[in-house]
């Protein structure tokens, strides 16, 4: 029984003394024969190599221990995850995701699309990290509750962990503005660029899953999208795509920090200063299956509200 045991301890890089990987009955002695001198050598060996063993299981514990330790640091350093941060003040801060660095094409792949999602262009992202889910009631009206402002209406869908709807671009703005000053990181609404990167989650379909919109895939109009929602469902109710997103197909439309141009010419790659309009991408609870396409556009004022539109924030290295 020790040996399988003691040597699998070698694969943690730990030092095992040589009489250990003996078994304690088998070329060390034998406690039924000789005298009682021999008895005694006997016994003193085999608690000699039961203390041997317990040292070093009780190194392997500390080696593991701070191996998952380790792994649990690189996890939250590298993916960027914030499970319900909650800020000593009681900010709520969303859960966050790093997107990888990459190129991808952007627009109507598949030349089925409005002529607002053209050309198809090669477009480079850096690195960024992109809320897992849409902002919900719940971290939008702990922002309006800190800040005195009026908590939007939410026509009786239900709060907490819906979306947060009727709220404009202002407001949108507003509140990574507030959670950057909480936190001390640079919050903002994502490009239309890195919307598209990130929604598409590393694939050319129309979803992120593959043409055909299937069945309770995402929250669209009328069932449209084979689920069970009449107005907006709790993020998260669906399957995320590869990225980890959740609700980039339907649920709410969200506003991008990129001015909407009728076609692309390099807009979509920053964001603007006091346009006359902004895109908002995704679909919503009240749009067609068609319209809810990873390539899909909308555009409205700043400072309009709507009952389908709300956002996702964007943190910047």
């Amino acid at each position: 029984m020790l040996k399988p045991i003691l040597s699998s301890l070698l694969v943690l890089g730990l030092t095992i003394p040589t009489t250990a990987l003996t078994e304690p009955n088998q070329g060390v002695c034998n406690l039924n024969v000789g005298t009682s001198l021999d008895w005694m050598h006997c016994f003193n060996q085999q608690i000699k190599k039961q203390q041997e063993l317990i040292k070093a299981l009780q190194k392997a514990n500390n080696i593991l221990a701070e191996r998952i330790k380790t792994l649990s640091l690189q996890k939250t350093t590298n993916d960027g995850i914030h499970v319900n941060e909650r800020l000593a003040n009681g900010t709520i801060v969303p859960e966050m995701v790093w997107i990888p660095a990459g190129s991808f094409r952007m627009g109507d792949i598949q030349g089925s699309g409005d002529r607002d999602e053209k050309p198809v262009h090669e477009v480079k992202i850096a690195r960024f990290a992109i809320g897992r889910y849409e902002v919900t009631f719940a971290e939008y009206d702990r922002f309006a509750h800190a800040t005195g402002i009026n908590q939007p209406n939410d026509q009786g869908y239900g709060r907490d962990n819906r979306p947060v709807i009727n709220v404009s671009w202002n407001d949108a703005v507003a509140y990574t503005a507030w959670l950057s000053q909480q936190t001390g990181e640079t919050y903002r609404l994502p490009t239309e660029a890195e919307w598209e990167y990130a929604a598409r989650g590393g694939n050319e379909t129309k979803y992120w899953w593959g043409n055909k919109i299937d069945v309770d895939k995402a929250n669209c109009w009328n069932r449209s999208c084979g689920d069970s929602y009449e107005f907006t469902s709790p993020v998260g109710s669906f399957l995320p795509n590869k990225f980890g997103l959740y609700d980039t197909v339907g649920n709410v439309w969200e506003w991008t920090c990129s001015a909407y141009d009728t076609k692309y010419q390099g807009n979509e790659n920053r964001c603007a200063e006091n346009p006359i309009s902004f895109t908002l991408r995704g679909g919503s609870w009240d749009s067609s299956a068609w319209r809810s396409r990873t390539a899909s556009r909308l555009n409205d004022d700043p400072s309009k509200r709507h009952k389908s539109n709300g956002f996702r924030i964007v943190k910047i290295p």
